[in-house]
């Protein structure tokens, strides 16, 4: 029975199977940069990304060689932005340790930011043949459906998963039967309506035999997702736009972003700080319908205040963020903002740079001119 599981998925994936990814059969850069990509990111989203990546970093020397801040432009809206910065950290430490050459031994791999057990498996499976397997979350699903392995996820059932498939790896077509397991995952044996009557190892399947598909993997427990609120400030100067880099650690790290407070309160004492009267209804200031500051209590250099903008919600993988904008337009650029790390950029040079999806969602519905 296990002999047959890897025949049947190889002669499903040469007939039925994905054959046009652009990273198939290419050298083992580019199928590492195709399993980082991938990782919680489905193919459709990847694609564009991808082919964008490797037409400015075509090769590791070319990688190594940027900036952090190129190679996060490049990874802009794809989010999970710790996968971008380790490709590159580990881009330099192959060009340092190992000559700008794809290490080979599994060990070496392993130890490169940003790849684990089963990534690096996968990079020798597919760029060099080697008998070694996986176990992505497509793998999961299948593995656990087709053998009915229960449970909850965690350490015990990843254990006794790895050891599964271990023992279903074939002796050739190593490649090959990997692809398989990915697109059997990604295009039948889905999370959700998975197209069982068109399966190739439905015979066997113990989920689908037993008419619990629905129940394997079984779920985690879903924990209260918890939620956080941010008052983002899109200080236009013209078409100038002020953003902050963030720390190279956390959420955004290394990305550009507008000032961020805690609420509206701490964005108004900001201002204040910095020379900046932020006035619109309900701060304490007037102005009419069109955003003209009224009276003469504020200096002329000051502003145009809009005011907050609609407020949004931006899912992360722990917690939901509710962002607030505050858009202010400046009269005059305010020479007291030189914070480290704060820059003014032309908005159509910010949407090229490094910054998230929800920045890039916000500057081009209300800042674009």
């Amino acid at each position: 029975m296990i002999s047959t599981f890897a025949q049947r998925l190889i002669r499903w994936q040469s007939a039925h199977g994905r054959h046009d990814l652009p990273w198939q059969g290419a050298d083992a850069y580019h199928v590492w940069l195709s399993e980082i990509m991938l990782q919680q990111t489905q193919v459709a989203t990847v694609l564009p990304y991808y082919r964008r990546f490797i037409a400015a970093f075509p090769n590791i020397d070319a990688l190594s060689a940027a900036t952090e801040e190129q190679v996060l432009a490049h990874w802009s809206g794809l989010g999970y932005y710790a996968r971008g910065r380790n490709l590159h950290a580990a881009a330099r430490i192959i060009t340092q340790k190992h000559h700008g050459e794809f290490p080979r031994v599994f060990e070496q791999i392993l130890e490169l930011p940003g790849i684990g057990r089963s990534t690096a498996a996968a990079i020798c499976a597919l760029a060099w043949h080697e008998r070694r397997a996986i176990l992505d979350g497509n793998v999961k699903r299948v593995l656990a459906r087709h053998r009915g392995i229960a449970g909850s996820p965690g350490k015990a059932f990843e254990t006794r998963l790895w050891q599964l498939a271990e023992a279903l790896l074939p002796q050739r077509d190593i490649a090959v039967y990997i692809q398989a397991q990915m697109d059997l995952g990604a295009t039948l044996c889905t999370r959700n309506r998975p197209r069982c009557d068109m399966c190739p190892v439905q015979s066997d399947c113990v989920a689908y035999q037993s008419g619990r598909v629905n129940e394997f993997p079984a779920p985690r427990l879903r924990k209260a997702v918890p939620e956080r609120h941010a008052t983002f400030l899109l200080l236009l100067h013209g078409n100038d736009i002020l953003l902050e880099k963030r720390p190279g650690s956390g959420i955004w790290g290394g990305l550009w972003c507008p000032p961020q407070f805690v609420d509206e309160a701490a964005a108004l004492a900001w201002g204040a700080k910095e020379g900046i009267n932020i006035a619109y209804p309900g701060s304490g200031g007037e102005k009419d319908l069109k955003g003209k500051v009224l009276g003469r209590d504020y200096p002329a250099n000051s502003k145009i205040a809009c005011g907050p903008l609609r407020t949004f919600t931006h899912s992360f993988t722990h917690f939901k963020l509710h962002i607030t904008p505050l858009l202010l337009r400046l009269q005059h650029r305010p020479k007291q903002v030189r914070q480290a790390g704060s820059v003014w950029l032309d908005v159509g040079e910010a949407l090229r740079a490094g910054i998230p999806q929800p920045v890039r969602a916000l500057l081009e519905e209300y800042c674009r001119s």
